[in-house]
């Protein structure tokens, strides 16, 4: 017996019954032998983990553009929080935490540069419209590996498609990640607008403090507590009405004077115009895209439109703006 048999069996005797259990997958798209030392779900756990568009993650904005400060939250630091926060949960429910930490770690690979500003853009020009949630899924299915894609498992896949709030994940797995996605970004948000003198802590509507707490870490105690309680031995993953409806307030909060027409907003207009513009520019050289995505039009039949989203989409916030400087600002001429 391997030590993925080992550890498969191992599974069925401490896993709650409504778990994804790893030899049960719906498996892959294309047939791969079985690991010898990992189950399914933690050997697409560790892809994710070593894939370029992951690593990418640090330099893509969460909600603060281009920040002065190192504290302030990335796509990479809320990804990493949306994971501890699921496998908190998937581990006290007795779920499958490397499914869990799969799809946590892989639900925002496909993210635009300049946060949801890039992607409103790209959404707005794209003749098919432009979803995060969905080029995530592009990503591990056809981008990474020059185009080979990471041939992950269906309930991740499905984990990362489904993990928006109009989501509905196959696995209970996938509906933790969904909601701690929440969780963890009205949090965090909140943690960073403070710090960015953006909104005060006494600002936060007052029935929202007494039913999930004054702090950060109280929050989140409240919240994963709730979750957990509610969940346990259930075939679902349940919050309490009244937590429910105290996120969605704060969350409310939030889009009303933090995520629309703030201070911190105040350069995604120029975000969203470079992107624009960077969008027009390659439409119409799409010879100067990259090889890996020319290969896409002429191999593969992707259209010039999808190439050049898939490139933009790809790009970190300074990449992207070194790009636009690149192409769009005349350098000072001189004698050498």
């Amino acid at each position: 017996m391997t030590l993925r048999e080992e550890f498969e069996k191992r599974e069925h005797n401490i896993l709650s019954p409504y778990a994804a259990f790893s030899d049960m997958s719906m498996g892959r798209d294309i047939h791969e032998e079985p690991c010898d030392l990992r189950p399914a779900y933690q050997r697409d756990r560790d892809r994710i983990l070593h894939s370029k568009a992951f690593r990418r993650l640090k330099g893509k904005t969460q909600v603060f553009l281009a920040p002065e400060g190192d504290h302030y939250r990335t796509r990479l630091t809320h990804t990493l929080e949306v994971s501890q926060n699921a496998r908190t949960i998937a581990k006290a429910l007795r779920l499958n935490e490397d499914l869990t930490e799969a799809i946590a770690l892989g639900h925002d690979l496909g993210h635009t540069p300049f946060g949801h500003a890039g992607e409103r853009v790209l959404n707005r020009i794209c003749s098919d419209g432009f979803y995060h949630q969905l080029q995530s899924v592009r990503v591990v299915e056809k981008l990474e590996k020059n185009g080979a894609g990471l041939n992950l498992t269906k309930e991740v896949r499905d984990g990362i498609r489904n993990h928006s709030t109009a989501g509905n994940p196959m696995t209970l797995e996938g509906k933790i990640v969904r909601l701690c996605d929440k969780i963890a970004y009205v949090n965090s948000d909140i943690d960073d607008a403070i710090r960015g003198r953006i909104i005060r802590e006494e600002d936060i509507p007052e029935n929202c403090v007494q039913v999930l707490g004054k702090t950060v870490r109280e929050r989140l105690n409240t919240l994963i507590h709730d979750i957990i309680i509610n969940s346990m031995d259930q075939s679902d993953i349940i919050m309490s009405e009244e937590k429910n409806e105290a996120l969605q307030q704060l969350r409310k909060y939030m889009f009303d004077n933090v995520y629309i027409n703030s201070a911190a907003k105040e350069e995604e207009g120029k975000a969203e115009r470079m992107i624009g513009q960077l969008f027009a520019y390659y439409m119409k050289h799409m010879e100067e895209l990259p090889e890996e995505y020319t290969r896409m039009i002429w191999e593969q039949g992707e259209t010039v439109e999808r190439a050049v989203c898939d490139y933009i989409a790809g790009m970190t916030d300074r990449y992207a703006v070194t790009t636009y400087q690149n192409l769009m600002i005349p350098e000072t001429w001189r004698v050498y």
